[in-house]
């Protein structure tokens, strides 16, 4: 990979597009959707601009290339955040003009579904940052999780080192945004076990890549947005998984195919993020909640030992579909410094 572009950050005062490129459940879900908002303009001075699909459900591949395609382009708008993720976001890539989104670099923040189009401006050389999306992080109940605040405000205005640290507690039970109490009250937090490190003998450098590893898998079988495996050779490889909860078993077995396609022992590093354990239609329960994040840290265990035995990993990272969240530059530097403990990125 040739020396990565760090997009020019936008100041106080200047306007940010506010997209859907996956679902526009901003329409359906307006209360965190305003919130978010709200938050983006009173707290972090910025002006949202949406854009035709931002509130359209359904709104077709191309019409929302359009709105990609347009929010980068226009000179007034210094970057650009997701509303939400989803779970389509691959049948836009093919209609992506890549030389134009190359000649308007701009910070773009996003993660789930939103893997997708990271990985493609990172193709590009472009940097961008995995997390803090509007309806979520943005529009938390109560308030922004101040981790998460003081990572997205770090990576949205400031160029530089950020050194990442465990949160001592953690939210992982959702409640309905259709309900107008749930946005009376921060949600509960539990405690949160911090990092635990494997293999932690060494220091390892290099350019972030990942995502969430269903969208990747997903990529994978399309063949889309992934480079062949010596590209990310020392790279830092970081992967969350979301609300759908795949089985232990489904990660190791997608871990696996990217042992077989030969890219997983690439990354010297693995960042693997906060399995989410709870959702709507799997309510686990304290004790089921821990042992599915155990059996997921042991699937991916199985699979480094099998294809990747000296790379370092460290689980439970605060990324991805976790809060608080921080967030992971892709394709900028993460230093993960296994005798430190400690990880920093730069933004």
């Amino acid at each position: 990979m040739t020396a990565p572009l760090h997009p020019a950050k936008p100041r106080p005062g200047d306007r940010i597009a506010v997209l859907s490129p996956s679902s526009g459940l901003p329409g359906l879900f307006p209360r965190p959707y305003a919130l978010g908002l709200h938050r983006l303009r009173d707290t972090f001075g910025l002006i949202p601009v949406e854009y035709p699909t931002t509130r359209t459900m359904g709104a077709t591949p191309e019409e929302r290339a359009a709105d990609i395609h347009a929010a980068f382009a226009d000179p007034e708008v210094k970057a650009v955040i997701a509303s939400i993720g989803g779970d389509d976001q691959i049948t836009v890539l093919p209609h992506l003009d890549a030389e134009l989104l190359r000649a308007h670099p701009k910070p773009f923040f996003g993660y789930s579904d939103n893997t997708n189009l990271l990985l493609f401006l990172r193709n590009l050389g472009i940097v961008g940052y995995h997390g803090a999306s509007v309806m979520t992080e943005l529009g938390r109940p109560g308030a922004m999780h101040p981790q998460t605040a003081d990572s997205f405000r770090a990576a949205l205005f400031t160029s530089g080192t950020y050194e990442l640290t465990p949160s001592s507690a953690c939210r992982d039970v959702d409640r309905p945004w259709d309900d107008p109490l749930t946005f009376a009250a921060e949600p509960p937090m539990e405690p949160a076990d911090g990092w635990t490190w494997h293999n932690a003998g060494t220091v390892v450098e290099g350019a972030g890549w990942g995502g969430n590893i269903e969208i990747i898998s997903w990529l994978l079988m399309a063949d889309r947005a992934v480079q062949p495996a010596d590209t990310y050779t020392g790279d830092v490889l970081f992967l969350e998984t979301s609300e759908e909860m795949p089985r232990a078993e489904e990660v190791y077995r997608i871990l696996r195919c990217m042992g077989e396609r030969g890219l997983l022992r690439r990354f010297p590093a693995l960042l693997m993020g906060r399995a989410k354990s709870w959702s709507f239609q799997n309510r686990l329960g304290a004790q089921d909640k821990a042992r599915f994040r155990s059996d997921q840290r042991g699937a991916v265990l199985r699979a480094v030992q099998q294809y990747a035995p000296d790379t370092m990993v460290v689980f439970d990272v605060d990324l991805g579909h976790t809060d608080p969240q921080l967030v992971i530059p892709v394709g900028g530097r993460i230093r993960v410094d296994g005798p430190g403990r400690r990880i920093c990125v730069t933004y």
